[in-house]
């Protein structure tokens, strides 16, 4: 009989903000050392921070005992990135304590939108893939579902980057500087994991043939854990991040003999493992650091689950009843060989119960079709790396083709297309391994979805239709509306009520206002107030006046070439050629908001960046462009600022090149803002397009068929410089060096990469379609009563684009998990 446990006894006092105050204080003095009539206002952020983290503390025990109570089955969210953004005013709202925690601070001369910007972003991620896992987890907490995020704890993030001379300039991104108010380090919860060595076959004394992975290089991960609260319950889960610790801190030999260099080397290649997220691929080194960081938070976290599961004291059989791990991207599918190489030579199970055990176990979520981001390892260095791990590949893959060779006999070519190990050279296929040892492979959006069955995994599709299926993306509505927009989340919620915030689909109600004058009026101040903020935002950041009577036309994203940020630029040139050519015409004031990283490796991208802010100060110093056109690129896009600038967007650039978004959130997030989004039929536009109206929506460009039928027949960008004046006069002042009148040939292999034939983003081929369709959004503009109509329909109809419903359908369809009433 299992011993139960002695009643808990909570920590923290109640929620009434005279407590809260007491708890500040105490944490002021006694966790910080500072005299609360003197503490700075950062000290009294990081006060607040731990008076919320006792609250939550309190809910997560109970919430993990109801997991060991029940036996729940948990499920294992395992994703590269997190991007959670700041903590405490999500925690807040999450909590309902905001209003509470306000008066708090206030009695001791602080505000808490003061205080909360104080707080540093988690550099835990980078983009869209993160941002979703974050707001998985805050729906996981809210719909009651036993579930964990597992990824690493970088101490530096992706990079901060900054714009000097016009140029992207990486630097360290600190975060971690003034320590973590909300992470709980756990060092009792600290597994070794090994790399590199060598596989040593034997015997054992049944005969059975065995393998010893041995001779390793040996790291430590620690638990890292940061508290998630679910909207408006006690129930509170766990983000758990593995940090890299040597397991030799310091050599005193070496020390004494003067090396004192030596004497820190083990610890500080250990700890490189989660110094950073993605470090550099152009060296070799660079390479291995990679792979071992997906190793290392795999294997720790597994480690992890088998420590749970063991508790349980059942048969293995049993295991994929008891866990479901979900695999963001290929990133964690080195996950498949090591949940294999546990159960084959640590637990000694037979190689076809553990493959069964491990297909039902695993689920795969495919994120791009763009073939470099389809990750693939050379052999060299998996065998070098994990050599175990190679083995076992090696003989999935042998199985796999045995029975790809008996259902299509002959079919050489197939079984080519199909191997996890791509020849010539040689690498492993890390999103076939996904798809071979999983029991569902699901893309996310409905479009993507059709891709990845019909053009990039058809073959795959074929042999397993039933593993293939869609699971829309969708965000959280706490984070992108409650604590982004608390005015208009105030505005719906005295309309509707707040039943919205847990369940989207109300939203629908507010969709006959849209026909009600005093309710456009009231939207509209909303806005207007949230541009006032953004502008503000602006002027503190790059010293930029911008008028927020202005339409404010926004593209925040990855800087990427198939994200076409220079589409966006060339109609910013044509506007700024029209207005030249004749001042006198009427012209609908725009401020074009730019914002975006690219990767420090992405020569394309950093140009792209270069163009941006070239294009922007010649706009800008043109006394001829004053309160017509003004372009922004703000440093740093994270998630505290995307927050400001999605409240107060307008328009919403989502012109990426048909087929080639798998969804995209950006999307979801500024029309649940009352944002009308220009865009392709790409991703998740589609299905937001159906939802919101066509007549909702500026719709431009080449489909997905049409896309490849210019490919298939050969795309020639020259005859559409040719064939359009404007388009001409624009690249012509790209090339020419108009933008960068001290270096004229600096944009030549962006401008050379537009007219190649094997140009795949379609940039010059779009063009006329997009022109055409902002000239629609300018005249749209002008009837502010119908804009503001179609504003009040774009975020009454996104109640289907939640987090909470993408995590049900998850829940239901692959992990077979219900949420704990």
């Amino acid at each position: 009989m299992k011993d139960k446990p002695r009643p808990y006894q909570k920590i923290s006092r109640s929620d009434t903000a005279e407590d809260l105050g007491k708890d500040m204080v105490k944490h002021l003095a006694s966790t910080l050392g500072h005299d609360p009539s003197f503490a700075a206002p950062y000290y009294y952020f990081k006060a607040a921070a731990h008076a919320v983290r006792d609250r939550l503390v309190d809910r997560w025990i109970t919430t993990q005992r109801s997991y060991y109570s029940r036996e729940a089955k948990r499920v294992y969210y395992l994703s590269m990135e997190f991007l959670p953004g700041r903590f405490l005013r999500n925690n807040l709202i999450n909590m309902q304590i905001d209003n509470q925690c306000q008066e708090a601070l206030e009695q001791h001369g602080q505000r808490l939108d003061e205080v909360e910007e104080l707080e540093f972003d988690a550099g835990l991620g980078n983009g869209g893939l993160g941002r979703l896992a974050s707001c998985f987890l805050d729906s996981f907490a809210t719909i009651r579902l036993p579930a964990y995020g597992y990824g690493i704890r970088y101490d530096y993030g992706i990079f901060y980057q900054t714009i000097e001379n016009g140029r992207q300039v990486e630097k360290c991104d600190n975060w971690l500087r003034k320590g973590d108010p909300w992470v709980f380090e756990r060092p009792e919860h600290m597994y070794e994991v090994r790399f590199c060595g060598r596989v040593r076959e034997y015997a054992d004394e049944t005969g059975r043939f065995c393998h010893s992975w041995e001779d390793t290089e040996n790291i430590m991960a620690m638990a890292c854990d940061t508290l998630i609260p679910g909207y408006g319950n006690d129930n509170v889960i766990n983000m758990r991040l593995w940090a890299a610790k040597s397991t030799r801190e310091f050599n005193l030999e070496l020390f004494n003999t003067g090396k004192y260099i030596q004497a820190m080397q083990d610890k500080v290649l250990s700890e490189n493992i989660s110094r950073v997220l993605y470090p550099s691929e152009e060296v070799q080194e660079g390479r291995e650091l990679r792979l071992k960081q997906q190793y290392f938070f795999v294997s720790a976290t597994f480690q992890d689950i088998m420590r749970r599961f063991r508790k349980r004291k059942v048969e293995y059989s049993r295991f994929p009843e008891m866990v479901a791990v979900q695999l963001n991207d290929t990133h964690p599918t080195i996950a498949i060989p090591e949940l294999m190489r546990i159960l084959l030579d640590e637990e000694r199970l037979p190689w076809e119960e553990a493959w069964g055990i491990c297909v039902k176990t695993f689920g795969y979520t495919n994120h791009t079709i763009l073939p470099e981001a389809l990750e693939t390892w050379p052999v060299e260095t998996m065998e070098k790396v994990l050599p175990r791990h190679m083995q076992i590949i090696y003989e999935i893959n042998r199985r796999f083709l045995n029975d790809i060779r008996k259902r299509f006999p002959g079919d050489n070519e197939r079984v080519r297309r199909m191997s996890l190990i791509q020849e010539e050279p040689r690498r492993v296929r890390m999103a076939h391994l996904g798809i071979v040892g999983s029991h569902s492979t699901n893309g996310v959006s409905k479009l993507h979805s059709l891709i990845l069955k019909e053009q990039v995994f058809r073959d795959f599709h074929e042999i397993y239709p039933d593993r293939f299926n869609n699971k829309t993306n969708g965000v959280t509505p706490r984070r992108w509306i409650v604590t982004a927009n608390p005015q208009l989340s105030e505005l719906i919620t005295r309309t509707i009520g707040d039943g919205w915030i847990t369940d989207l689909s109300r939203l629908a109600e507010l969709e006959p206002l849209a026909e009600d004058e005093s309710f456009r009026d009231e939207w509209r101040k909303v806005k207007k107030q949230n541009k006032e903020r953004l502008a503000r935002y602006i002027l503190r950041k790059l010293s930029t006046q911008v008028n927020p009577d202005s339409l404010f036309d926004v593209h925040i994203k990855r800087i990427h070439e198939y994200k076409r940020q220079v589409l966006n630029l060339l109609h910013v040139i044509t506007m700024y050629n029209r207005i030249k050519f004749d001042p006198e015409k009427l012209v609908v004031p725009r401020t074009v908001i730019f914002a975006g990283k690219a990767a420090p490796g992405y020569y394309m991208a950093k140009l792209i960046i270069r163009l941006i802010n070239s294009v922007g100060a010649a706009v800008n110093s043109d006394p001829s462009m004053d309160g017509k056109l003004k372009v922004a690129f703000l440093p740093n896009y994270c998630v505290s600022q995307a927050e400001k600038v999605i409240a107060g967007a307008d328009l919403s650039q989502q012109i990426s090149t048909a087929g080639m978004e798998a969804s995209g959130t950006g999307n979801m997030k500024f029309a649940m803002n009352g944002a009308l989004i220009i865009g392709t039929l790409d991703g998740a536009n589609i299905e937001i397009m159906e939802e919101v109206g066509k007549e909702n929506f500026f719709l431009f460009g080449l489909t997905e068929e049409e896309v490849l039928k210019k490919k298939k027949e050969g795309y020639r960008p020259q005859a559409y410089y040719d064939g359009d004046p404007e388009l001409r006069a624009a690249m012509d002042m790209i090339a020419s060096g108009f933008f960068s009148p001290g270096d004229p040939f600096l944009f030549k292999p962006l401008v050379d990469s537009l007219f190649r034939q094997s140009e795949s983003f379609m940039v010059l081929a779009d063009y006329r379609s997009y022109i055409e369709c902002q000239d629609q959004v300018s005249s749209g503009y002008l009837d502010a009563e119908e804009w503001t109509k179609r504003s009040i329909l774009n975020t009454a109809r996104m109640g289907y684009f939640s987090s909470d419903r993408a995590v049900l359908e998850y829940a239901k369809e692959i992990w077979n998990v219900e949420p704990l009433a």
